[in-house]
């Protein structure tokens, strides 16, 4: 059948699934929580489908770890956060930030033999070449300059990582990344801010491609259905496009 049902009781298999604005959806896990009599503070998910493939045969955009600040963070844990550096003064302005740890080589050891553990690594550029030990045991935690905690700004690096939210895509299905973004009782508009703000992260990760990199998108509270939503318009270079149109018209 064409067309949106004319209420909330029909068969779905009759009607093309529906896709909803990120607002509309957002109201209506709200009016699912209210009717369900569920915890208000359940979380928000974002169930994404990734177009990995790069265009060539067998080539694909590799499973990725990022981390973001949310513009409007959810969670009030602060990150334990590992600096490595061999330099005093570098230690010292660590520690005054809030860094769980501070130091040079000397905690190489310590953490192959899980003596202390961090919830994130970052490292000034000199220390790189003694770190390569900790490469497997850290994996995807190593720092990279991909993911910012390779820098001399110590302080930048510490501000960004004790508010760090980690997102990866799903090992197993490899196109596939789930992740929180907010807390159900939060402000509409807070919640589409925090769902903008992975989208446009996630994206980042597939430069100078003229396809869409999310392919569809679901959004879900921790005891409703997912709901598909429209993500066009929140895709960077979806945004390009629009704003080019428009100035062509103008």
């Amino acid at each position: 059948m064409e067309g949106e049902p004319e209420d909330d009781v029909y068969l779905k298999r009759l009607f093309p699934r529906q896709i909803y604005e990120v607002e509309k959806a957002i109201n209506l896990l709200k009016k699912f929580q209210i009717l369900d009599y569920s915890n208000p503070k359940q979380g928000v998910y974002l169930d994404l489908t990734l177009d990995m493939a790069l265009g060539k045969k067998k080539k694909k955009v590799e499973p990725f770890v990022s981390v973001l600040n949310f513009p409007y963070p959810f969670i009030s844990k602060t990150n334990k956060i590992l600096v490595f550096t061999e330099k005093e003064s570098d230690i010292k302005i660590a520690e005054e930030n809030g860094a769980a740890f501070a130091g040079g080589s000397a905690l190489i050891q310590k953490i192959l033999d899980d003596e202390i553990q961090a919830d994130f690594y970052v490292s000034v550029p000199e220390m790189m070449p003694a770190l390569q030990p900790l490469r497997r045991k850290l994996k995807k935690r190593f720092p990279r300059p991909s993911q910012n905690s390779i820098n001399h700004d110590i302080v930048k690096m510490l501000q960004f990582f004790k508010a760090g939210y980690e997102i990866a895509v799903d090992e197993e299905r490899e196109n596939f990344l789930q992740t929180q973004i907010a807390l159900l009782d939060m402000p509409t508009n807070e919640i589409a801010a925090n769902l903008q703000a992975v989208i446009t992260d996630v994206c980042r990760h597939k430069p100078q491609s003229s396809e869409p990199f999310v392919v569809r998108a679901f959004l879900r509270s921790s005891t409703s259905e997912g709901l598909l939503i429209k993500i066009e318009h929140l895709m960077p270079q979806e945004k390009v496009k629009a704003e080019e149109s428009i100035k062509e018209t103008i």
